[in-house]
Parts: structure tokens; sequence; C-alpha cells
């Protein structure tokens, strides 16, 4: 997870092709020609053992060791054999980047006791630090700068995309693809099969240092969520993100690794991955395109309500199917704009309904009277033109027209002009006027419903959700780490259906009432104290691992009896069981039996709840409906921890059981926030419990009196790694101020916009302006998710808290730093209330971050002062810092070291300037 160095692969002064040749069809060949006729500035220079003089007029030698200086980069075109020990050389030479070329069937064989290829490059590149790129990379393109490191078939022009893939030749396509479209990019690479330099890092680099306007990705595996997720999340914040990836079908996963427990379709994982990061997935490579014209010409959309102007009602269904299928809404128009549209004639099919079929003989004129009164009416978010050439209404005729009358329109607009001919001239004027323009009705709306999701999930990632009544006490997490521990002891990887509900219990989630009993006669005399009719479970080893119905539904129904009423069918029903599970699975050892009171009720709800863990992104919540044909239904939605209700709320929406619960509850916004709570304790207990492998609630029940949970298994694993760090509960401190306040001293959550909103309007305007360098009266939506909405793993923001009398909080200050992605030099701000100066919260608060990144390995911590702010130069004097005026800026740098380099390019980065 690093940026190290990643600068000489995109801004090279010299270039070495190793490898380099004359001959036409070679890849050296090809590399060297796309750098000359891409009319690279710098120097370059070509590597070939044959002894040539120059390769296509550039100057040659023999070996790396005969370079006149050592290049920014080292482009690799030589047999793969040989590249270990090429990385090596160059490394030793100074060379810090590489980018492979070469590749091949053979990277991971082991031969001769030297390990595999791509083991020995790996290594080889971690001796010296040089950063590799490759093997099997398509190479790397930026226009901007006139670099063509690659062996694309064309050339590629210059624009505000960067394509980052993992797949060269798809990456060719893509090029040829974009040519066709008249799409430039500022960056186009491929990573390939790469050792080093992974996707993540390219993200990144990008984010921190490129001018783009949107990242495409192609994706066919990930080896490190966390650092997926993070690097995505950062880049979505402020740009477009659009992703596709292959490997969507059991058929076409290469990547080798066991299913995940409970999700039948790992691609589910995927996309909850991705629209949690804000980012819009795409089907297909010309969908790709699509969704790209669609969000960069479009302004945000404020709901999915489309309305289609047409010249014929058969287009315009397509288009309207093709909508409610990908779960848009009609717009429905006001009672104005029908009158409106009945009065004119307008609408010669549906008069004042939409779709407006405006008829085959309708005019340029008519379509733009038409579309002046749907794009006025409130009910709408966005007008679709399909248009169909006709004699009176020729198609480019019909376009410029729209065009020059789009300042009219108040509302989002796109075309679709049907045919091949005609429409694409009309196609082409839309494209220079920067409407976006589709081949066909579906398409548009495909694209249309790419904007719609790309608005959710960007609200999604900066939202500030509401808080939460419940939260886990010290206690409650020792309770049951110290469960966990005694199982473990025990080496047992599942939880008895016993101990199961004390986790859950201590939770707070509902568990329907029961007894354990171990020999019939416990369970006559437990069945004594219960009225009605009684269910018993048997639990033995091959029933206490969750998830388990796919694989073994009739283990599951031999080990339950239902509706016994009597203790003595009880103690029967134990005897009976105990035998079945002796003569069919006597490799499973009984640890006891579970009776419980029969749960029926015409107004109840079989759900399934729990955690399961995907073996690239963790832990994952999963929700839908239950029973013991859950898989058959397969209602299960998915999502990655760490939850808030806006998120589990979002989660609940794609199910089927939400759609039931809308229909059939008798309260469902009730019902939908019962399930919301208990998504977020689920998320919170995997938070909590990191060893917790899966855990299902299935069947869980809800009716009026709330949820219960009536069965569940848990099982554990070694400690999780998340996909997005989840809130670091062991941060939280208290501590007493100089005036005897108890104040908590934690770091700050999503929940917090409201106090952080509070906080603000207790600021004076000269504190405002010592924090952000201007003055800034209010804090926008945006302006509250960026404050709140942190990553943990690249961010930290600390806030004390104060607990008032009336049972409220307010908050007192805050400090918060930002990471480099290299974890060099992280960068600083704190703010006290000003009413509250001189209690010692300014150094409580930036003693306990400084703390907090040493631990983590942070290098340096910096910050700017404005000169005037004295309080502020007095605290960082009285830490430790070092301060100097920086004369550009006009202000005070205060610098910590915070610990020592452990490596030359460590050094390097703290030497240099910060970025």
């Amino acid at each position: 997870m690093s940026t190290r160095f990643l600068h000489h692969f995109f801004e090279p002064r010299t270039i070495a092709v190793i490898g380099a040749s004359e001959k036409p069809h070679s890849m050296g060949g090809l590399v060297m020609r796309n750098l000359r006729e891409g009319g690279f500035p710098g120097t370059l220079w070509a590597v070939n053992p044959k002894g040539y003089d120059r390769v296509f007029g550039e100057p040659c030698v023999t070996r790396v060791s005969q370079l006149p200086e050592v290049p920014d980069l080292a482009v690799i075109c030589s047999p793969v054999e040989t590249v270990p020990r090429l990385i090596d050389r160059l490394g030793r030479l100074g060379v810090r980047a590489a980018l492979v070329l070469s590749g091949g069937a053979h990277l991971d064989d082991e031969r001769g006791g030297e390990g595999s290829i791509r083991g020995r490059m790996l290594a080889a590149a971690r001796a010296s630090g040089i950063r590799v790129l490759g093997p099997e990379c398509m190479g790397l393109i930026v226009p901007g700068r006139r670099l063509n490191a690659s062996y694309a078939s064309q050339p590629v022009k210059k624009g505000r995309v960067a394509y980052l893939g993992q797949s060269g030749m798809l990456g060719n396509a893509m090029i040829d693809w974009a040519a066709g479209r008249g799409i430039g990019f500022s960056h186009l690479l491929t990573v390939g099969d790469s050792v080093d330099v992974l996707l993540p890092d390219l993200i990144d680099y990008i984010n921190q240092f490129a001018p783009t306007q949107a990242i495409l990705l192609h994706l066919e595996r990930i080896l490190d969520a966390q650092h997926f997720m993070t690097a995505l999340r950062d880049a979505s914040r402020h740009r477009l993100v659009l992703a596709i990836k292959s490997g969507r079908t059991a058929e076409s996963d290469i990547s080798g690794l066991p299913p995940t427990p409970g999700i039948a379709n790992r691609d589910q994982v995927f996309d909850a991955a991705f629209a949690r990061a804000g980012v819009v997935r795409v089907d297909d490579s010309d969908e790709l395109f699509d969704a790209l014209e669609t969000l960069s010409r479009m302004k945000p959309l404020r709901g999915d309500r489309l309305a289609v102007v047409a010249n014929g009602l058969g287009p315009a269904m397509l288009a309207i199917d093709k909508l409610i299928r990908a779960g848009g809404r009609l717009a429905v128009f006001t009672e104005e704009t029908r009158r409106a549209l009945r009065r004119d004639d307008v609408d010669v099919s549906k008069p004042g309904e939409n779709p407006v079929d405006l008829g085959g003989n309708a005019t340029p004129e008519r379509f733009v009277e038409a579309l002046e009164l749907v794009a006025a009416d409130p009910g709408v978010d966005a007008v679709l033109v399909v248009h169909a050439p006709t004699r009176l209404a020729p198609s480019k005729a019909t376009a410029q027209a729209i065009i020059a009358a789009r300042k009219r329109f108040r509302r989002n607009l796109l075309t679709s002009w049907m045919g091949l001919e005609e429409a694409l001239s009309a196609r082409h004027e839309c494209n220079l006027a920067g409407i976006p323009t589709y081949i066909s009705p579906e398409k548009a709306v495909k694209a249309f419903m790419h904007m719609v999701d790309y608005q959710r999930v960007q609200a999604l990632l900066q939202e500030t959700p509401p808080s939460l009544p419940f939260a886990t006490t010290p206690e409650i997490r020792r309770r049951c780490r110290a469960l966990l521990d005694e199982v473990r002891a025990q080496q047992r990887e599942c939880l008895l259906h016993s101990e199961t509900a004390r986790v859950l219990e201590a939770y707070g989630i509902p568990v329907a009432p029961r007894r354990y009993v171990g020999t019939p006669e416990e369970a006559a005399a437990a069945a004594e104290s219960l009225q009605g009719a009684m269910a018993l479970k048997v639990v033995h080893d091959g029933n206490c691992r969750p998830f388990r119905y796919r694989q073994h539904p009739h283990k599951i129904s031999a080990g339950l009896l239902q509706d016994l009423t009597t203790p003595a069918q009880v103690a029967e029903g134990v005897t009976r069981l105990g035998d079945k599970v002796a003569e069919k699975f006597p490799e499973f050892h009984v640890r006891e039996y579970c009776l419980q009171p029969m749960q029926r009720g015409k107004h109840s709800m079989q759900l399934c709840a729990g955690i399961t863990r995907d073996p690239v992104f963790g832990p994952v919540i999963v929700f839908g409906i239950g029973g013991y044909k859950v898989n058959i239904l397969a209602d299960r939605q998915v999502a990655l921890p760490p939850l808030n209700m806006s998120l589990a709320a979002d989660l609940v929406s794609h199910t089927h059981a939400a759609r039931l619960i809308r229909e059939h509850s008798s309260d469902p916004e009730r019902d939908l926030e019962r399930i919301g709570k208990l998504l977020v304790t689920l998320s919170q207990m995997a938070s909590d419990l990191t060893e917790l492998r899966g855990l299902e609630l299935n069947p869980l029940l809800l009716n009026r009196d709330g949820l219960l949970a009536l069965d569940f298994a848990m099982d554990l694993g070694r400690p999780a790694r998340f996909a997005i760090m989840p809130y670091p509960e062991e941060l939280r401190e208290w501590v007493t101020l100089k005036n005897g306040w108890d104040v908590e001293v934690r770091p700050i959550r999503a929940e917090d916009a409201p106090l952080i909103t509070r906080f603000h309007t207790r600021l004076s305007e000269e504190s405002i302006r010592f924090r952000y360098f201007h003055n800034k009266a209010d804090l926008t939506q945006r302006d509250l998710s960026m404050l709140s909405h942190i990553n943990y793993d690249r961010q930290m923001a600390f806030i004390a808290e104060h607990l008032l009398e009336d049972g409220s909080k307010e908050m007192l200050g805050v400090v918060r730093v930002w990471n480099d992605a290299d974890n060099i030099r992280t960068e600083f701000s704190i703010i006290i209330r000003d009413d509250l100066q001189g209690l010692g919260i300014g150094s409580l608060l930036m003693e306990k971050m400084i703390r907090y990144c040493k631990s983590v390995g942070t290098l340096e911590m910096i910050g700017k002062i404005m000169v005037d702010n004295h309080p502020m130069r007095s605290l960082m004097k009285h830490l430790g810092f070092t301060q100097r005026y920086n004369m550009e800026e006009q202000v005070i740098d205060a610098v910590l070291r915070l610990n020592e380099p452990q490596s030359d390019w460590q050094r390097h980065r703290l030497e240099s300037q910060p970025d």
C-alpha cells in the first residue's frame, strides 16, 4: 500500500527499454516505436545483448550497467525467465521503477529450488525498494506527457479520464472503443499480474496527483480488500469512478477461493463493496462508456422519475419497459401540465399522460414545445427524447432545434435517435453539444439508471446518519470474549446453541424462551414449566455451524420435532432424536437438546439475518427472507460492515422481505426500523468479536411484538481483517478537566454530524478563521460528511465530549489528522471552543493524537498555523514542535518527528517537501 516512487512511472525524464529490437512484431520493437511516435520528450535508450549500436535511431547498449546514467524508468520486454535477475541489477543500479511487459504461463512454477519467477521478482524488488509494475502488463500511456510505454496498437487521445485495468488485451480493446467515441485519456495502464504495484496504489496516485475527471476500472481480482476500499472511497469522494468486473459467475471465477458461506454468488459482495465506495458498476464495456457519457454530462438528479417524449408510442413503451424493470419510476405529471398537453393537442396517444407521444408528423418546433412543458413539471427529474426519423421530422433538424432551445429546459435531457444513417448525424450534433445521446431507448434508460444509482451510492457515502441508542460497553465485550476464549480452549470452532444464545442476549438481541437439557428426565422436568405446544431440537456437531441449510437440509429437519404437548412426549423425543443421530450420523457428538415453546402467528414473518466471512472482503452482513427455503428463494442481500441506520435501511430495501413488510405490516416503518437496529447490532458484534466467523439467525420471527430469534448458530475463525475499518472502540478514554468535568475523548463517527453543527455555532469568527483560514459561517452537508465520515485507516479525529445534566452531549474540541498513502506524513488541525480555553483541552487532544500517530508508525506530523494564532503557536512549542515561517504561504509550519525512517526511501520522502 504505497505510492512510493510511482512518479517515476508517470513522469520519467529518461527511459531504458530492455529487450529493445527493430523486429516488427517483437514486444521491444512495439514499445520503442510507440515511444518514438508518441513524441516522448525525454532521453531514450535501448538495451539489447546482441550489440546493436542503435535501435530505431536511439543509442543501444548490451547491458544495463553500460547505461550512461541511471534511468527513471526501465521497461522490460526480455524473456520472463531473465526478469528476476534484471530487477535485482536495476535495483542495485539505483533505478526506482520497472515496467515488466513480459509474461508467461509458468510464473508460479518452482524450478531448481530457486522459487517461482513471481516470488523471485518480488524478493528482488523488496531488496532494493525498486517498484515493479507487471509482469504481463500492457504498459502505461500518459498522453499529456507524450508517454506511450506500451504495446498498444494505436495512439491515444489526450483527455481527462484515467483507465486502470488488470487485463492487457481488454486495455487494447478499450483504446479502440474510446477512439471510436472520441474519448481521450489522462492515464491508461493495466497492471497485469503485478507482483508489487497494485491497482489500489495506482488509484491513490491518480487521486492525489492527476487532474482527472473520472476513473474507469476493470477488475478481475482483489488481493487486499482494505487497501482497495480505502483508495476507492477516497477517490470517489473527489471524482467519478466507474467499474466493470469480469468473473461474475462461478464458471468465470478464476480466483480459486473457497465459497462464501450463506451466499450463493460472491458477485453480490462485489456489488455491495462498489455501492459502499460510491462507485457505479456496469455490466459490459459499451455500458461503461454510456455511463461515462451520462454521468460526466448530466447535472445531479433530485430523484428517479423519468418522463419520455417521443414521436411514436412503440419506441416510448420500449423505454418504459426497461425503466420499470430496472427499478426506476415513470414521472406523474401535475394537473397543470396535463391540461397544457391536452389543450395544445400535443399528445396524440394518451393525452396528458407520460409518455408524451407527439406522433409521426411531429415537427422540430413541436418537440421543443412539448419538452418545455414536460421539463417544467416539478414531478419530473429527467426527460428522455426518443425519436425515429420521418419525412416531416428529420432527425438532424430535430436535434438542432432541441440543442438551440436546451437552456429553456429545466431538467436533465437524454436523447435516443433511433436508426443508423440519418440518426447518426443527430447523435453527432448532440455529442458536440454535450447532450447525452444513445443508439436505442433501452440504452438511454440504462444510462439514466446509472445516474440514479450514482446519486444513491454517493448519498450513502456522504450521508450523516442518525445516532443509535445502542452501544456496546466494555463489560459486554469482556463477557463475550471470555466465552469465546473458553470455546477456543476446548478446541472447538462452533459454539453450542446455549452459548450462542448467551452472546445474542448480551448484545440485546431477543431470543425465544428455551430450556437446555441433556437427558429424557431433564427434558420432562423442563417441559413442566412450559405451556402449549413445544419444539425439541438436538444440537450436535453437524448442526452447530451457520449457513448449513444449503448443503445439508435433510440433516436439519432430521434433528427437530415439533408440536410436542406433554412432558412424556418431550422425554420420548429426546430418546428418539438421540437414537436417530447415533444411527445416521455416528461421527457427530450430541451436545445438548433445546426445548422451546412453538412460535406461530398468522401475522408473523420468517426472516434471516447474520454475519458471514468472505475470503476477499472479510466480514459481511446478510439479510433476507428466512426459513429452510431461504436459498431457493435467493433473497439474501449483503452489505459490508460497519453499518449505520442509513446503510442498514439501504440493505433491507433491496430485499423481497422489505416489499412484503410494506405491503402487509400494520406499521411498516416501525418494523423496518427494528430490522435496521438489529443489523447495526450485528455489525457492532462483528467489530467487537473479530474471531466471529459466522452467525446465522434463521428463522428470525418478525411480528407486532418485535423480532425474536428462534434458531441460531455461530462459529469462530482467525481474527478478521475488515474491508472497511470499523469504529476503533479501544481508543475511547475518560478524563477529568481542570474544572472538574468528566470528559470522554473518543474517535469521531458519522453519527456525530449534529454535534459538529452545534459545536460550529459556538465558535468565534477568529477561531473559524484560524481553523479554515477563512470565515466559514455554515457547514454544508458535504462538509459535515467529510468531517464526520472518515476512513480510520488513513484519517483519525478525536473529539472531547461532555455529558450534560439533561442527558444530551456537547462537543468541546476536536483534533484530526490526514495521513498520506505511505504513512510518511500526517497533517493535523485542532480547534477548541472559545469559552473553554485554558482548561487543557488542546494539550489533551494533541497528546492523544501524537500517541496514536506514533503507534501506527507515522514518521512526521505537520500543521500550518496562521501567524497571529499565538495560543496555537504556544501550544506547539509546549509539545515540542519545530516552527518555521513559510514565506510562500505566509503561515507558520509546525513539524514534529514521531518515528525514525526505517529505509532509504522513507528518508528520501522525509527530506522532500510535503506535497
